[in-house]
């Protein structure tokens, strides 16, 4: 797709959006939360990246929100060398951190984000705002400083357009807005005076976490521990740093196990190659053969490497990015999957 439009929002962040061919917005169709998965060659190698879409699917655009980390390629090469007219191959919107709304909800909706995990959210405040007249919501969102609040702006419009349905909260670690209760970082301990002195915990109807690992466990767990059932706590980790990617160094398979068949279906094809290291993940093996299976972050969250297990046993390294009821059901993230049978049948059309 080619880039259509490149808007500076922070010093570090921009947000991108794209020029969708008219044959194509049928599938490009997406829920508020939900995320594209980038693509691009830099320096004769291949980069993916996974970005949340940052536009409401009641807009007529499809964008999404970039910030430049430390020695980030993808995303310095956003911010720095990427060019209205580029183009980049876009994966369909994926994800299942999503809210859907309906015209007839009444509901309040509660989200803490911090940094650039604002981006789902945001989508998910202005199709509440626009599209659920008697809805609520309620935002906490930390960052350091005034300054690089991403759609600050944005944020105050909406804030300022639905004055009865909207609170915003901003909580800042290196700049003090005259309240101790909103300076510093989101923990247990703001969180928990969030909880009880600025809201009604049981007249929330779904909470939306989004941001660094810290943050979103430390509220989870808050959130639990205050009797919020977990059903309605929803969250999307942005940075991993508990999260190793799978690799046969943090791995130790069953030494019965010397080779495993894998038969994969993708997009209607069924296909079928040797694992013959049980040290490797399911992806990593298929990348050495003709499969050119779907993957983005390979930490375990993103779930663009998400799969049916049909046949067979798996063990997963870690597996942030799919719900209790999904892991339940027979899904599996490739990226952290390794056989533990000799014979292991998946699809990723279910």
């Amino acid at each position: 797709m080619k880039v259509r439009d490149i808007r500076l929002e922070t010093l570090d962040c921009v947000s991108i959006r794209f020029e969708v061919p008219p044959t194509l917005k049928p599938e490009y169709e997406f829920l508020p939360g939900q995320h594209l998965t980038l693509k691009t060659d830099l320096e004769g190698k291949e980069v993916r990246r996974s970005y949340s879409i940052c536009a409401s699917p009641l807009e007529d655009e499809l964008r999404v929100a970039v910030k430049q980390v430390v020695d980030g390629a993808f995303s310095s090469f956003a911010k720095e060398t990427l060019k209205i007219g580029d183009e980049l191959d876009v994966m369909t919107p994926m994800g299942n951190f999503t809210l859907e709304t309906s015209p007839q909800n009444r509901k309040h909706y509660v989200a803490f984000a911090a940094g650039s995990g604002i981006t789902p959210v945001i989508s998910m405040l202005k199709s509440v705002m626009r599209n659920e007249l008697t809805s609520h919501f309620t935002l906490f969102y930390g960052n350091r400083t005034t300054e690089s609040i991403i759609f600050r702006d944005e944020i105050e419009d909406l804030k300022n357009e639905y004055l009865t349905r909207l609170s915003v909260h901003h909580v800042l670690s290196q700049e003090d807005l005259g309240a101790d209760l909103f300076l510093g970082r989101i923990d247990v301990e703001k969180s928990r005076m969030f909880c009880t002195k600025l809201l009604d915990i049981s007249d929330v109807d779904a909470f939306y976490l989004c941001g660094p690992e810290a943050m979103i466990f430390s509220v989870k767990d808050t959130l639990l521990d205050l009797g919020v059932d977990e059903k309605i706590v929803h969250f999307e980790l942005f940075t991993t740093p508990g999260a190793a990617v799978a690799s046969s160094k943090n791995w130790s398979p069953d030494p019965k196990l010397t080779a495993s068949k894998i038969t994969v279906t993708l997009d209607g094809n069924t296909f079928t190659y040797n694992h013959l290291h049980p040290t490797e993940t399911i992806l990593d093996a298929a990348s050495k053969s003709v499969a050119d299976l779907p993957f983005a972050c390979k930490g375990g969250v993103c779930c663009t490497c998400k799969a049916k297990l049909l046949q067979g046993e798996v063990e997963m390294e870690v597996c942030y990015g799919l719900e209790k009821e999904e892991v339940e059901a027979g899904y599996i993230l490739t990226c952290q999957a390794h056989p533990k049978t000799e014979e292991v049948v998946l699809s990723f059309d279910e």
